[in-house]
């Protein structure tokens, strides 16, 4: 198929067409991760948005069912520069194009992603429509100019809601899967003759956390740090959640503008002080608004898994995972009561806060990262510091 992307500006991107073969709309980000693609693929956080993928080569390992970060794919459509439609990997179970196909999302391949990006970096992110034609037919790109121009911006749209769990549910998926070198222990031991089972840790606290887009690796992570969690729905009152009796709260990742997602906020105010509370990404969003700050939305926003963050306590330099088009304006909370704790070393964002006298912090970034480094793992365990009161 041939396929094109048309932007709201009336820029037009000409290439050919995989993955499903259907038309798609949504705001146009780019993410600048090296591998992940699937998980980014099928993380909750890129409701309504089409996703520009830097890494020239994508599909080329194909996918595996256990790398899913949700039920789901959530991206609307995705642009590369070259598409692989074989792959090479011992734990795929499927190619990359049946994949999307499957998910009913169409890929637009054989452009200049590079100018692509640059365009968004320079104009700022904008909604874009990708259509795909038989390769002999005409294509009118100005009607599809005029589709991306009636796209609802995502500004003031509530998406948490959305993707949000219906209902409430616990956690059982275990831990983080094991690495090559506890695989390879197990299997040498077996092949002599032995058999060892990774050690369960005991589950020490209950966490309840809030899907307002949630990835599986976050719960995964909870469990590593002797939790055991339960999920639920976005419009949770702080009420209902006090009522499961929580060792701590979560607030996750998630899509869409913070600001119209009034009923967190004030579940949220309702929780603080009652108990340990983490946010990240989204919940930071929203927990600096139950601070009493604002939010805003940036140019292009943070996507990617190499974005240098600083601890301003320390100085240490994380490399971290990003992905999330709004912000936290520091200057609009009370510095006596919240402390800035991370900075973002590319453009000065808020990256953390910490409440001064509440148990309470969050930051900008994914520590659980899938994809992405692992730098920041040590957030989860200061979360369990906090529920031991320390």
């Amino acid at each position: 198929m041939k396929s094109i992307l048309a932007l709201e500006d009336g820029r037009i991107f000409h290439g050919k067409g995989f993955g499903a073969a259907s038309e798609c709309s949504g705001e146009v980000v780019f993410n600048t991760s090296l591998t992940g693609y699937q998980e980014i693929f099928t993380d909750p956080s890129y409701a309504g948005q089409i996703v520009v993928l830097t890494n020239p080569q994508i599909g080329n390992y194909g996918t595996a069912s256990e790398d899913d970060e949700s039920a789901r794919p959530y991206i609307e459509g995705l642009i590369v520069r070259e598409f692989s439609r074989v792959h090479s990997n011992w734990r795929a179970d499927s190619t990359t194009d049946d994949y999307l196909k499957r998910a009913n999302v169409p890929v637009l391949a054989e452009i200049d992603t590079r100018a692509l990006v640059r365009h968004l970096r320079d104009r700022g992110v904008m909604r874009g429509v990708i259509a795909s034609f038989d390769d002999d037919a005409t294509v009118n790109a100005d009607a599809f100019v005029a589709k991306a121009r009636a796209i609802p911006k995502m500004d003031g749209t509530d998406l948490a809601r959305v993707v949000s769990t219906p209902s409430l549910y616990e956690w059982e998926g275990g831990g983080a899967p094991l690495d090559s070198t506890q695989q390879a222990r197990i299997a040498a031991l077996a092949a002599h003759g032995g058999k060892v089972l990774p050690p369960e840790k005991p589950l020490r606290f209950h966490v309840v956390a809030y899907d307002f887009g949630i990835k599986r690796n976050i719960l995964r992570m909870l469990h590593e740090h002797s939790c055991r969690v339960t999920v639920v729905p976005a419009q949770t009152s702080a009420a209902d959640v006090l009522a499961l009796k929580p060792d701590g709260v979560f607030l996750s990742n998630g899509p869409g503008d913070p600001e119209p997602c009034t009923y967190a906020v004030e579940a949220i105010r309702g929780l603080l002080g009652r108990k340990p509370v983490f946010g990240i990404c989204l919940g930071h969003q929203l927990m600096g608004l139950a601070f009493g700050g604002k939010t805003f939305k940036l140019k292009f926003g943070h996507h990617g898994g190499n974005h240098p963050v600083k601890q301003l306590s320390t100085g240490k330099v994380e490399i971290t995972a990003h992905n999330h088009n709004f912000a936290v304006d520091p200057d609009s909370l009370k510095q006596s009561e919240v402390e800035l704790t991370h900075v973002d070393l590319n453009d000065g964002c808020c990256e953390g806060l910490r409440h001064r006298t509440l148990p309470a912090f969050c930051v900008q970034y994914h520590p659980e990262a899938a994809p992405g480094p692992h730098d920041s793992h040590y957030l989860f365990a200061d979360f369990v510091r906090m529920m031991e009161g320390k």
